[in-house]
């Protein structure tokens, strides 16, 4: 009889352990975070915005490969129609790591798990209130090599270059500055901007103050050189994972001929 009640005890624990570690997509889909893997860093609330570059669904899921500024993230939300070349604007979610995806056969190294869209996707869906999205920050001008350019500097008042923008940011946070530099990047109508990356010579790769964005509805090319108005602001974040230590916004920017 005792024999009997101990193997009873021993199937017992087996059965509970193997129930516990039989998570399924549909349970990470109601109650991400009591996932093992899940991330619990600090986020600020917000929400998640992007271009579709991928998307799929599996599992009872809809997987998207968000853009923006050219970073990728993946998000998995409830069933949902998108293509794409969308934008969409998502609720924030759990992030978790290493997530295996059955149904798709596939491990996604970094995920967010979203309720769903604020608004119905849309490629014109734009988000009014940038500063209201976040997840966590990075640097932007680590993503953007140093290229070879030189430029002779802007002259008379507010007049920086890129390397004095990150150097004198504190005191300039909330200015108007000048910059003439080249573009080296952009990325059309994303919230509503387009988003440049500036450089002109200045900084070093070790230093990341080499490279300076700009928002703007002017849409110049790659290659062109510009002479950039705005208001320089020191350490923005303005969610999605995006953060400046420094950026000028709402800029006017003007094509030079060359």
């Amino acid at each position: 009889m005792k024999t009997k009640f101990t193997l009873f005890l021993v199937f017992l624990c087996v059965y509970l352990f193997l129930a516990g570690c039989q998570g399924s997509e549909q349970k990470a889909s109601k109650k991400p975070q009591e996932k093992a893997k899940v991330s619990h860093a600090t986020q600020k609330p917000g929400y998640i915005y992007g271009k579709v570059k991928e998307t799929m669904n599996g599992g009872g899921y809809t997987y998207l490969l968000l853009d923006f500024d050219g970073k990728s993230s993946w998000v998995a939300v409830p069933p949902m129609n998108v293509k794409v070349g969308d934008e969409v604007m998502l609720y924030p979610g759990q992030v978790m790591k290493n997530f295996h995806s059955k149904s798709l056969n596939r491990t996604f190294e970094t995920i967010v798990f979203s309720q769903g869209p604020v608004s119905p996707p849309s490629s014109e869906t734009k988000a009014s209130n940038p500063s209201e999205m976040a997840v966590k920050a990075h640097s932007s001008s680590s993503r953007i090599a140093k290229k070879a350019v030189k430029v002779e500097p802007a002259t008379g008042p507010g007049a920086i270059t890129v390397a004095m923008a990150y150097e004198k940011a504190k005191e300039l946070d909330g200015k108007k500055v000048v910059l003439k530099a080249v573009v080296v990047k952009v990325s059309k109508n994303i919230l509503g901007k387009n988003w440049v990356h500036c450089q002109d010579g200045t900084g070093s790769e070790s230093g990341k103050n080499f490279d300076i964005t700009v928002t703007t509805k002017a849409a110049p090319a790659v290659g062109d050189t510009v002479l950039v108005k705005g208001i320089l602001s020191k350490d923005k974040d303005i969610g999605a994972g995006y953060f400046y230590p420094v950026i000028i916004e709402d800029a006017e920017v003007k094509t030079l001929k060359k």
